[in-house]
């Protein structure tokens, strides 16, 4: 079973990861690792911790001379702000936070120590994993890709085929591909910033030529559909997750919603639309996986929010920490790395082996059975 554990602080050594389940004879790029940590530091309103780290992994142990052996993945991410030692105790909690619930939960009262570890920067963690599920699925010609959507009140009018999203999302700065809605979505970060404010947004993620029939209906914690939700809903800060047209959907009727079935011998089964996401019954229908992504704005700002002191129980201002203004792009890639790994995980569940050459067996075994279904 493929799976994996984060640890680390936000200021504290480092970020480490164990990925376990992860077949041998997978060719590891370290420096495709680095730059999927680089793509999520980038994005316009990002804080300034994002000018201090410049993240680079270290391979511990689970690769040898660039191949993967079947035995646990370790990496570590160090952080050059290394400083939770020296930083002060935090006795006002910030509302959007896991700080008073989270002291509550484990009976502390110097929230330092809920904020470090609950704290974004433990996704570069998850971002590492991401880069090895997708150059796992290189194998099988998967690609998993994301752009921004909306920021606040902006959101995208002009959408691109998606052919040509990737390549424009890595060419803009907050992963847009819609030049005119970029351009108001960089004031309204300037607005945020000069008022000590913060934006949320939506993120789109993306995966092509993911085969169908990956998931399960047979049981609720199968279906592809909860395990992904559940995978974006762990970002913090994100509070809702959509397949395809999921909001849409729900103000039409059933005949405008579903996607009609037609077949060529050339393509086999095909639907003309993709308003399902690529997802019925819990099951990938073989269309592109579509996911979308619904993030708060920060909680941290510049302007605290009104809190109490956990210890006089009198009113205070929140704890002013350094933050992002907005960070929609990142968590778009860290999405990405979700979404990487659960569709990783779901394909070694239907063609699971210990070795990459028995899984690509396994799997043009059941394109053959699908060619003749």
């Amino acid at each position: 079973m493929l799976r994996f554990l984060t640890a680390g602080e936000s200021h504290g050594k480092a970020l480490s990861v164990i990925v376990d389940g992860f077949p041998a004879g997978v060719k590891i790029d370290r420096a495709r690792i680095d730059s999927e940590l680089s793509r999520r530091q980038v994005g316009y309103g990002r804080g300034g911790r994002m000018k201090i780290e410049k993240d680079r992994v270290e391979i511990i142990s689970g690769i040898s001379k660039g191949l993967t052996f079947g035995a646990p993945i370790a990496i570590l991410i160090k952080n050059k702000d290394f400083s939770i030692d020296r930083m002060p105790a935090i006795g006002s909690p910030r509302p959007g936070h896991a700080d008073l619930a989270g002291g509550m939960k484990y009976g502390l009262k110097d929230f330092r120590l809920i904020l470090e570890r609950a704290s974004a920067r433990e996704t570069a963690a998850r971002v590492a994993v991401g880069a090895l599920a997708k150059q796992f699925l290189d194998s099988f010609n998967i690609s998993i890709f994301s752009h921004v959507i909306q920021i606040g009140d902006v959101r995208v009018t002009k959408i691109t085929n998606t052919n040509s999203i990737q390549r424009l999302a890595e060419r803009s700065k907050l992963r847009c591909v819609d030049a005119k809605a970029e351009l108001e979505m960089v004031k309204l970060i300037d607005k945020a910033r000069a008022e000590q404010d913060s934006l949320g947004g939506v993120f789109e993620v993306i995966a092509s030529n993911v085969p169908a029939g990956l998931g399960s209906y047979v049981q609720w914690d199968l279906r592809l559909d909860s395990e992904i939700g559940s995978s974006v809903l762990s970002i913090p800060a994100v509070k809702a997750v959509e397949v395809g047209d999921g909001v849409k959907n729900t103000s039409l009727f059933g005949s405008e919603v579903q996607d009609e079935i037609g077949f060529s011998k050339s393509k086999g089964f095909k639907r003309a639309t993709n308003r399902a996401g690529g997802l019925e019954g819990g099951i990938t229908n073989g269309e592109p996986l579509v996911v979308r992504g619904y993030m708060k704005p920060i909680a941290t700002l510049s302007k605290p929010l009104r809190s109490v002191n956990v210890r006089t129980k009198k009113e205070a201002q929140a704890f002013k920490e350094r933050a992002d203004i907005c960070a929609v792009p990142a968590a778009g890639v860290v999405a990405e790395s979700m979404i990487s790994f659960i569709v990783m995980k779901s394909f070694l569940d239907k063609f699971s082996s210990d070795n990459l050459f028995d899984i690509i067996s396994n799997f043009k075994s059941y394109q053959k059975r699908l060619k003749d279904f």
